[in-house]
């Protein structure tokens, strides 16, 4: 799910908030005066848009300015991307789907950002399908075309993210036309990435009564169950070769555990704050957990050569700020990439590894803005 901004999302428990693959529209996860009491900020450097800290990334540039921009997953030929948006004062009231070119050099092209969902619903993960003519992603719409209602807040004012049972995945083409439905099942089905191969689309469903994984071919068939144990598993990504995947997950232990997650699933809710990352093969066989860091670890990528994760974390601060680590496979090395005093997620790497998007509250004149940027990748 997103953030919510369903593949974000916002989520906050007690000090804690994090962000999936879907938003609301007042981006609660957005922390405009971040990092908290007396913590030291990170500087800036001279570009604005770079923190001095952060090693790994040159060249960036901001490729949106207002609103909740989130989830930006690039092209197979590395040219564009895809991302989900919202911004009442544009008249998006809840996240719709625009792509966006990336020039030669890193920078945004002129030719604006433009819808490729129908306006109607809310929609999530969006992502290319092979030949970058169509894309992928989640909708509300045939359920009703309206905004679906945020839930209020629960107990003790713990931030939950709605399963909306209206979403099924679909495929569009550039201009807005829907082409396919992918799924078409009670519940909900959403967060749906492709394998680089271009081959495989995984996605998270409750068609079994939990949060599970699935893959299936392009056009929707030949469905296949990864994950059945208790839980929130979803988030999900394909490592470069597209024999692994790479997810977040809660999985409720104790009694006590187990019944407020089932509660308020049955609600269509869950309240994923404390979430690990996973990693396990396509066929459901070898699946492992590769943090321990306790918090809210999510929205992972594989690194290009397929031996480390980068991923969101709050654990270092157990609210704000949201950062951006990097991991080995066996939960090695642990590093920190990003270094913004409020919030950076939703990693992805080019597929010609040269590049990485991601989103982050750096540089929104302290509003609630989440925006996208792009920075040259550098080992």
């Amino acid at each position: 799910m997103k953030l919510n901004i369903a593949c974000v999302f916002a989520i906050v428990a007690s000090s804690a908030l994090i962000i999936g693959c879907s938003e609301s529209a007042s981006n609660p996860h957005s922390n405009p005066h971040s990092g908290g009491g007396d913590r030291e900020e990170n500087k800036l450097s001279e570009d604005s848009v770079t923190y001095e800290k952060e090693v790994h990334l040159s060249n960036m540039h901001q490729f949106t300015f207002g609103g909740d921009n989130a989830e930006a997953y690039w092209s197979f030929d590395s040219n564009s991307l895809v991302f989900q948006t919202s911004n009442p004062k544009g008249g998006i009231q809840c996240d719709q789907i625009f792509v966006m070119d990336v020039d030669a050099d890193g920078t945004p092209s002129e030719t604006p950002p433009r819808r490729v969902s129908n306006g109607l619903g809310r929609t999530t993960c969006a992502y290319y399908m092979p030949g970058d003519t169509t894309v992928v992603f989640a909708s509300t719409h045939l359920g009703s075309e309206e905004c679906p209602p945020v839930p209020e807040r629960g107990v003790e004012g713990r931030y939950v993210w709605p399963i909306y049972t209206d979403f099924e995945i679909f495929e569009t083409d550039l201009e807005g036309n829907v082409l396919n439905q992918l799924t078409d099942r009670p519940g909900y089905d959403a967060e749906a990435t492709l394998s680089p191969q271009g081959d495989k689309m995984v996605f998270t469903s409750t068609r079994t009564g939990d949060l599970e994984l699935f893959t299936c071919d392009l056009d929707g068939s030949n469905v296949f169950q990864v994950t059945n144990e208790l839980g929130y598993d979803g988030g999900a990504f394909f490592s470069p070769d597209g024999e692994w995947l790479v997810w977040r997950s809660s999985r409720p232990k104790t009694e006590e555990d187990i019944k407020k997650y089932k509660d308020l699933l049955a609600k269509d809710l869950v309240e994923p704050t404390d979430m690990e990352l996973f990693i396990g093969r396509v066929d459901g066989t070898e699946i492992r957990q590769v943090t321990q860091l306790g918090g809210a670890n999510w929205a992972p990528y594989f690194h290009p050569d397929g031996d480390k994760i980068l991923f969101s974390s709050n654990h270092h601060t157990g609210g704000f700020p949201f950062n951006i680590f990097m991991i080995n496979l066996d939960g090695t090395e642990l590093t920190q990439v990003t270094f913004d005093n409020a919030f950076d997620s939703f990693p992805m790497f080019s597929p010609d590894g040269k590049r990485l998007a991601f989103s982050s509250n750096r540089n929104n004149g302290r509003t609630r803005s989440t925006n996208v940027f792009v920075a040259n990748w550098v080992e």
